[in-house]
């Protein structure tokens, strides 16, 4: 394993000795720092890539607000910290409202500045490791809310979308890492009525335990050691908007039952104060585990999982709506043609035909770390199959092998379009799997779907649509 690239983090400010300390303070804590003394500076230095901002609200030329609306739309996978001078508190919960990760007011204290550091390096570790998803910005084979797809999958989301996003209904999105969870709440949020009020989002899973509470609700001065000044939670934050807790499975059980009792109330206290605040805000969650299961194992309050989940919404795999890998594919292909300086103008049918074969166990992150690889080293001007890494195989589906004829016997290409004849040999190689695998499971269909993967319903689905209800024991 080679040496790990250390968390570079740009300071930006326009006093040089603020720089200086706050740069020593992350130099001693392992960061790569670099320096910008104006807002311009510092969107040139981000450009060259960077993992966390942290810049002061007031600067020249370009201030920290400019700064941090930029980068929400051009980096928002960076996170922005902003720093204030004390009385400029309101201006600095608006950054947040926009889209900041946190704050920190002048003079503050090594401790408190490193601990927020270190929140914001989380997220963006946890960011860079989940699957990216193709935001509105990159739409141009979508179907809708700037989601890329046209399966009927898909576009059964898009009508659970249109139907809940203007209520104040809570909605729990589930599925696996990377497959838009995210995506789907800013849909919800900003076709909703409250499209105009924030959209505050935490990752449960990048906030330590003992400092959840203080995220959600805020504390008051005093509240413990560090705390040398009051701040509204998330929960305040949000207040007319809505608020997306990414990772709500990991949440710790004793915060389990305040979350409860701030959705029942509808108000907000912070920790060590004593009164309470009402707020209005839309709650949206998502979790990529079974909080089914995890509510019966004990894990989860049985009586929060029913008050999140009123309004579920599942986003599938990618293994579960291959139709859309050619839109995906071709997408991802155009972005990173822009960002490599490459010309490839599109993909063979037979290399198609692997990549939308093959599992992705990764999801989208996992095609685009293909196709990113792929592209680096092409040198024709479309992808062949031998372009492809080795460790794609000959076309699987989850643990099961394709027969070699099936990635070799590409048919001809004539007057139907690439998206057909990719769609008829998925059909044909879904159908091989799907025979192997109740072949080898003596038709039990529960053990066949095990095998693929996939879950019972979706095999009886796949069955009923290839005429294979006979194989079933």
């Amino acid at each position: 394993m080679g040496p790990v690239d250390p968390v570079r983090i740009l300071v930006a400010d326009d006093e040089p000795n603020l720089r200086r300390v706050l740069g020593a303070i992350l130099l001693r804590d392992g960061y790569e720092v670099r320096h910008a003394s104006d807002g311009e500076e510092a969107l040139e230095i981000v450009e060259d890539g960077v993992d966390v901002v942290v810049t002061d609200l007031r600067m020249p030329r370009v201030d920290g607000m400019e700064v941090l609306r930029r980068l929400v739309v051009s980096h928002p996978d960076v996170p922005v910290i902003m720093i204030t001078a004390h009385g400029s508190v309101d201006s600095a919960v608006e950054a947040v409202k926009l889209g900041a990760f946190d704050y920190v007011e002048k003079p503050f204290e090594q401790e408190h500045i490193r601990q927020i550091v270190a929140k914001a390096v989380r997220q963006s570790e946890a960011q860079r490791r989940a699957p990216r998803t193709l935001g509105p910005q990159d739409v141009s084979l979508t179907g809708r809310f700037g989601i890329v797809g046209d399966s009927p999958s898909m576009r059964l989301i898009f009508a659970i979308i249109e139907k809940v996003a203007d209520t104040p209904s809570t909605v729990l999105i589930t599925g696996e890492s990377g497959t838009g969870k995210e995506l789907a709440a800013k849909a919800l949020h900003e076709h909703s009525s409250r499209r105009s009020g924030p959209f505050i989002k935490i990752n449960c899973a990048a906030i330590p335990k003992t400092l959840m509470e203080s995220e959600l609700f805020g504390y008051e001065k005093g509240a413990f050691t560090g705390a040398v000044g009051s701040k509204p939670g998330r929960f305040e934050l949000a207040d007319r908007g809505t608020l997306f807790l990414d990772e709500i499975g990991e949440i710790p059980v004793e915060m389990q039952v305040k979350l409860l009792r701030a959705l029942q109330e509808s108000d907000s206290e912070r920790v060590g104060g004593i009164k309470t605040s009402k707020v209005d805000v839309r709650l949206i969650t998502a979790t990529n585990r079974d909080l089914d299961k995890e509510t019966k194992a004990g894990n989860f309050r049985e009586d929060l999982f029913y008050r999140l989940n009123v309004v579920p919404l599942h986003i599938p795999p990618l293994r579960d709506r291959r139709e859309d890998i050619p839109l995906l594919v071709e997408h991802i292909v155009r972005k990173f043609n822009e960002r490599l300086k490459k010309q490839v103008i599109g993909v063979e049918p037979d290399a198609l035909v692997r990549l939308v074969a093959h599992a992705w166990p990764g999801n989208i992150r996992e095609l685009e770390n293909v196709l990113e690889r792929t592209l680096l080293f092409c040198d024709s001007p479309r992808i062949r199959l031998r372009d492809l890494p080795p460790e794609l195989g000959a076309a699987t589906v989850s643990t099961t092998s394709v027969p070699a004829s099936s990635s070799q016997s590409v048919p001809p290409v004539g007057p139907a379009s690439l998206k057909d004849i990719v769609r008829a040999e998925t059909e044909r190689v879904e159908r091989e799997l799907i025979v192997k695998a109740l072949d080898e499971t003596g038709g039990n269909v529960t053990q066949a779907a095990r095998l693929l993967k996939i879950s019972r319903k979706s095999l009886q689905m796949k069955m009923k649509e290839f005429g294979l209800r006979d194989r079933e024991a």
